[in-house]
């Protein structure tokens, strides 16, 4: 919990968020990769976390099948969002019942970069693609304190499937 919280307007995400944001991003061929503390929970790390980050392909088109997906949040806060705004920021922050932060680069690794090496991890069901590991490591190079014990769980894992 490095940063300020949103606000009573948005509560912190639940597994059940996760797999229902999947669910229909899956459902509009959205090209994303699952990035941030719910991908580090994805490959067993204990720890919390207030958002569902994910590093998306920023091309209009795809944008516009975000937008459409994140239609089944409640307040629709979505609807802020311009095509082009992923590709004009660093991080589009869409605060609705949850809060899903939309970045086509994390760290400067982009959407077809971290999805060479993802990894499909289902959840209820829910194909979801996660970052690596390593890839996890590098949108991670961050000095928050929550980046860095993020680093070195993420690093054993490495560690660990190497021997």
């Amino acid at each position: 919990m490095d940063d300020a919280h949103d606000g009573s307007y948005a509560r912190e995400p639940q597994l059940d968020d996760l797999v229902r944001l999947a669910r229909a991003l899956n459902a509009h061929h959205v090209r994303y990769v699952l990035i941030g503390g719910f991908a580090v929970i994805a490959h067993g790390g204990a720890r919390t976390t207030k958002d569902i980050d994910l590093l998306i392909d920023a091309g209009p088109a795809n944008v516009a099948r975000v937008r459409e997906a994140l239609q089944i949040l409640e307040d629709k806060a979505v609807n802020d969002v311009a095509d082009d705004d992923v590709a004009r920021y660093s991080v589009v922050r869409v605060a609705d019942e949850i809060v899903v932060d939309l970045m086509a680069k994390a760290c400067g690794v982009d959407y077809a970069d971290a999805s060479r090496d993802a990894v499909e991890i289902l959840f209820s069901g829910v194909p979801i693609p996660v970052a690596s590991p390593g890839t996890l490591i590098r949108t991670k190079n961050t000095i928050r304190p929550s980046d860095a014990a993020d680093r070195q769980f993420l690093q054993v894992l490495i560690d660990e499937a190497a021997r």
